[in-house]
């Protein structure tokens, strides 16, 4: 199913000269990086890293390990501050933000090493992401006063509405340690979509899962672009995922983008077969098609 949605996709050129999805043509960028780039003491973890995504599109980050992807997240999302070039959030320039409002203003993520909340409950866990969305005040709180109750009945109903993307409403009691490691994933992308976000960056969503639900990752990932109208930029090292479900790639190598363009662009692109297999075995690959 997921590879059919993807194949019905056509990226068209931005007049950036960057690709879109057609059904974004039109429509303002929720995410432009022009330049971006970082460096640890004169070593460049990230250099001249340019995007631009639309406000519906599902985007893969791909290369080999100590690429830069990981990090990319960190400056997308404020946890490192780039030492030159510009983020823009639906025109929006990030620069002076902090995580935390970053986070407010629409970007959201998971981590390659889950996070959460493990003595607290799965659906505590998602209440968390949802306190900016449906606030209680402080004296309501305090004193029990009807709008304390209003706020706890909305935010329970939108748990496990979002809980119910996954499955997980019978999990929502729960602690969330106690639950398998693929049942962590899912809740830590759950907890994510609670703050409203406009992009949702997800670093290694599959890991730890096996075929089946990583199938089931790949169609409630396209559910949740549908559903909520937003655009998701992943990391993923599980091809079958990038190639079934992302409409554009972006290939990094030593910090730098050495790739760019649909799946089947980068499937057969040589510098990218080269960054993954090195250049003996792409040659040898070469030269035995030459000799069949």
């Amino acid at each position: 199913m997921s590879e059919r949605k993807r194949t019905e996709t056509r990226m068209v050129p931005y007049p950036s000269g960057s690709f879109v999805p057609e059904r974004d043509l039109g429509a303002q960028p929720v995410l432009e990086c022009s330049h971006l780039g970082i460096e640890f003491g004169g070593l460049k973890a990230v250099e001249d890293f340019n995007i631009v995504m639309g406000p519906t599109e599902i985007g893969g980050l791909i290369g080999p390990n100590g690429a830069g992807k990981t990090t990319i997240f960190n400056l997308l999302t404020k946890v490192y501050q780039p030492t030159h070039g510009s983020i823009l959030l639906q025109g929006r320039d990030l620069n002076p933000l902090t995580t935390v409002e970053v986070n407010r203003l629409g970007i959201a993520r998971t981590f390659q090493n889950i996070r959460l909340f493990t003595n607290m409950t799965v659906e505590e866990n998602v209440r968390i992401g949802l306190h900016n969305q449906i606030p209680c005040g402080m004296f309501s709180g305090i004193l029990r006063l009807p709008a304390y109750f209003s706020a706890e009945k909305k935010q329970h109903e939108k748990a496990m509405e979002l809980l119910s993307i996954f499955d997980m409403t019978g999990l929502a009691d729960v602690k969330a340690g106690s639950l398998p490691y693929g049942a962590q994933r899912r809740l830590e992308i759950v907890r994510a979509l609670a703050t409203a976000p406009k992009l949702l960056l997800l670093d290694e969503p599959a890991a730890g899962m096996n075929p089946h639900e990583t199938e089931e990752l790949m169609e409630n990932i396209i559910r949740i672009r549908d559903q909520f109208r937003i655009a998701i930029l992943l990391i993923e090292h599980d091809m079958k995922l990038v190639m079934g479900i992302c409409e554009d790639i972006c290939v990094l190598n030593f910090g730098r983008i050495i790739a760019k363009g649909t799946p089947e662009q980068i499937q057969n692109n040589p510098v990218v077969i080269e960054a993954y297999l090195g250049k003996q075995r792409s040659e040898a690959g070469a030269e035995k098609e030459e000799k069949a």
